[in-house]
């Protein structure tokens, strides 16, 4: 996406868009708007929506390092306790490992 030719309202109505359709469980759209608008947001000379984009890049990038770090515990805590957790592991385990490390 070209943002250079949007109008400053359009990037703000945009940047606006993806920050609240990450609360819809895609903390995705969060990575995706903070990397799209940080040029718009802290490299750009000041104009006056630029405040408000730079909020929600902010805040973007607060959500997604929010769900890595959830992403990345689960995972770790998973992986170290699935023996320990027997039949209720096997059964939320798209593929069941056998045996132990």
């Amino acid at each position: 996406m070209d943002l250079s030719r949007a109008p400053n309202e359009r990037k703000l109505y945009l940047c606006k868009w993806y920050f609240k359709a990450g609360f819809a469980l895609l903390p995705f759209l969060w990575s995706i708007n903070t990397v799209w608008f940080f040029n718009e947001a802290f490299r750009k000379p000041a104009y006056e929506e630029q405040k408000e984009i730079k909020k929600y890049v902010i805040f973007s990038l607060v959500g997604t390092l929010v769900w890595v770090v959830a992403i990345i515990s689960w995972v770790v805590t998973f992986q170290l306790k699935r023996t320990d957790w027997g039949e209720f592991a096997d059964n939320i385990s798209f593929i069941i490992p056998l045996g132990q490390a």
